[in-house]
This record gives structure tokens, C-alpha cells and sequence, in this order.
């Protein structure tokens, strides 16, 4: 019998998330915008528009200075000319912040999944929105008790598709040796980078971008294992002539991010096919984790694929409730699905993961959900299982 495209021998296992203290309200935060572009009142009517129709209502920062009253805000003066932070005062923020959020949710994806610091033999890190050295990495084997010798890998400045790049390269680590149990934690400050818009584009980073980490342990599954992701093939693919439709640089001002209007256009060109060669003649699945890049992604998605609402559902409240957390987000999809899994108290079921960041890249990755994990025996060849 040939393995399915859906599940192969490693799983993730447990699942944490974590959150900064500082809550962002969707009409708060476009007052803040209102106020630093009063005198553009075109960029004033987009930022109303893009603001009501982003599908977000509630974020989290790191930073208190966004709950300062309109105008009185740094990050988002509203004087022309007025001086905002530097890149090095972000960066600061960013190490400072980074570290506890890391670590809270890399606790609470190991008591997730039953296992202990010292378990883990490989550890990946994940963020694009700040950097410094030593790095988080190094940083997280300290505060998390981790062997002094564990694999560290950072994954730096990719992008949003980066949490499932690490998942997909944890799941090819956990499969070349059965003891390897892989962490994984992307942690991601969007909005330490945000500034006064000076064009239609740049307000949709600030309409929907959030504070937050996540993390999951990859291994293989112990049999009985409860509530896990079998993880299944996966790839990644770079859309030709599409570079200039997601910006990330570095400025003197913070980091500079430019996204264009057209991303969900551009997906609905390649992704059906992309899709097609992943799962074959196989029937779509139940089980869609989309990264919620925005309402206009997932509403690309369910519309290229004839989706019902309910499997768009867990992206659509992640969106809502945290907005894009960057390469954060995945994880914390695939947490609120579990949980609802677990809900229903569902037994098995197939699913896609799908997300999306410069380049244009889109990264697929096809995974089974099991209430009750179950032993994967090799049948005689790397691609055959019972």
C-alpha cells in the first residue's frame, strides 16, 4: 500500500502560543493612523476603507506607547517632521521583547506534547521582524534549560511562509532518526516597524499586522499519542515575475514593508496548480490552515478551491482575534483547529496547509489530523507504510 500524501511517519505533537500584554483595538489603531495623515485626506479615506475591511478587529503589541491617546503616539506622530524611532531603538524593543514571548510558548508546546528541555535534539528559530546577537536561539537554550549541544537553526528574515518552511524542514530532521524531537519557535514583533503611511499600500501592514509567538514540537509519534498532526509531503514554490509584490527592507525608521493589493490575484494564477501536483488526483481535503495574510487571501483560497465558510473558519478568527502575526500565524491556526478537532471529538481527517510570503513564495504542506496517534511501520521501502 503507498504512503499517503498526507501522512508520514512525524507529527506535531504539541503546540503553545503566546501573546504580548497590550491590546490593539481595530478603531483605536485607525485613530492613530487618522491623526498622523490628517493633512492627506486621500491616504485618511483609504485607511478608513482598508481598516473596516481587513477582517481584523482585535491585536496585541509589545509596545504601550499604542495605547497613548491619538497623536501623542511615536510610532505614529501626528505632526509632520515629527522624529519617530530609529531602527536601533526597535531593535532594542525587539530583543528585549522577544525572548519571554519565545519562551512562553515554547514551554507550553512541550508540556503539550508530554516531553521535557532536555528531549529535544534540534531546535529551529523563526522571526523576520528583528534581529540581534546572540541570538534568540541562543538566548532560548539558556532560559529553556535545552542540551548545550542541540542542533540550532535560526530561519531569519523570510517572511509569513517561514513558520511552515520550519515545520517542513523539522519534519524531514525528525525523519532521518527516530529519537530527533524538533522545537521549533517563531516569535515576530510586526509592530515595532510601524510608521506614518506616506502611500495607499503602505496601510495594509499597518491594518492588520500583530505582536505574537508560537511554537510545536516535530518527532515521531508515540502510539496513542493523542490530539496530533501527522505531517505528510509538502513543497515550496516561487511565483516567477512576482518580487515586487511583497517588500520587506530595512529602513532608517524601522523596516519598510510594501504589500501589494494584488497578492490574492496573483495567487489565484498558480496556486490551483501547485495544489494539484501536491495531492494528485486525490479529492480535496476536509482540514484547510491557510495563513491568514489578510481577508482578501482567505477569501482568494475559498473561493479558488469552492471551500464552505467552516473551513476557512479557523483562519478567518486567528485573523480577527490577532491579527497576521507574520510567520507566527501558522501555528496559531493550526492550534485553534485542534482544539476544535478535539471539540468534536473528530477521529481522523485530512488536511492542507498553505501559506505565503515574498518572492511571491507559497509554501504547501498536506498533514493528517488523529484524535489517537497511531504506529507507522515501514513496509520494506522509504515509500510504502501500513
Amino acid at each position: 500500500m503507498m504512503a499517503s500524501v498526507y501522512a508520514g511517519r512525524t507529527a506535531v505533537t504539541g503546540i503553545g502560543t503566546s501573546i504580548p500584554p497590550y491590546k490593539l483595538q481595530q478603531d483605536e489603531v485607525f485613530e492613530r493612523i487618522a491623526e498622523s495623515c490628517r493633512d492627506d485626506l486621500d491616504i485618511t479615506r483609504w485607511a478608513r476603507r482598508i481598516f473596516r475591511q481587513c477582517g481584523v478587529e482585535t491585536r496585541y503589541t509589545c509596545e504601550p506607547e499604542f495605547l497613548e491617546p491619538a497623536g501623542k503616539c511615536r510610532y505614529l506622530p501626528d505632526r509632520t517632521g515629527m522624529p519617530v524611532p530609529s531602527t536601533a531603538h526597535r531593535m532594542n524593543t525587539y530583543e528585549r521583547e522577544s525572548v519571554p514571548l519565545a519562551v512562553h510558548a515554547a514551554r507550553e508546546a512541550m508540556a503539550d506534547a508530554g516531553i521535557g528541555p532536555a528531549n529535544v535534539t534540534h531546535l529551529i528559530t523563526v522571526s523576520c521582524t528583528g534581529q540581534f546577537l546572540p541570538g534568540l536561539d541562543s538566548m532560548l537554550v539558556q532560559e529553556l534549560g535545552l542540551p548545550w549541544r542541540v542542533n540550532r537553526i535560526p530561519l531569519v528574515f523570510q517572511g509569513c511562509h517561514a513558520g511552515l518552511k520550519a515545520v517542513q524542514l523539522a519534519r524531514t530532521i525528525a525523519e532521518s532518526q527516530a529519537d530527533y524531537k524538533v522545537l521549533i519557535v517563531c516569535v515576530e514583533l510586526c509592530t515595532i516597524h510601524f510608521q506614518p503611511p506616506t502611500s495607499r499600500e503602505t496601510l495594509f501592514g499597518a491594518s492588520f499586522f500583530g505582536d505574537g509567538a508560537s511554537a510545536c514540537i516535530v518527532e515521531t509519534a508515540a502510539d496513542g499519542q493523542e490530539h496530533v498532526f501527522r505531517l505528510g509531503q509538502g513543497h515550496a514554490v516561487l511565483v516567477p515575475d512576482s518580487r515586487e509584490e511583497m517588500i520587506w527592507r530595512v529602513g532608517d525608521r524601522g523596516f519598510d514593508l510594501y504589500l501589494s493589493p494584488d497578492i490574492p490575484k496573483r495567487l489565484k494564477s498558480f496556486l490551483r496548480e501547485e495544489a494539484e501536483m501536491l495531492l494528485g488526483k486525490r479529492s480535496l481535503p476536509s482540514l484547510w490552515a491557510i495563513h491568514p495574510g489578510g481577508r482578501g487571501i482567505i477569501d482568494a483560497v475559498r473561493e479558488m478551491f469552492a471551500l464552505e465558510e467552516s473551513q476557512v473558519s479557523y483562519s478567518r478568527n486567528v485573523l480577527k482575534n490577532f491579527g497576521n502575526l507574520s510567520s507566527a500565524t501558522i501555528l496559531f491556526v493550526l492550534k485553534e483547529m485542534k482544539s476544535e478537532l478535539a471539540r468534536q471529538e473528530i477521529d481522523r481527517a485530512d488536511g492542507i496547509s498553505l501559506a505565503f510570503g515574498p518572492g511571491l513564495t507559497a509554501e504547501l504542506m498536506a498533514f493528517t489530523y488523529l484524535s489517537k496517534a497511531e504506529a507507522v511501520q515501514s513496509a520494506g521501502s522509504e515509500g510504502a507504510y501500513v
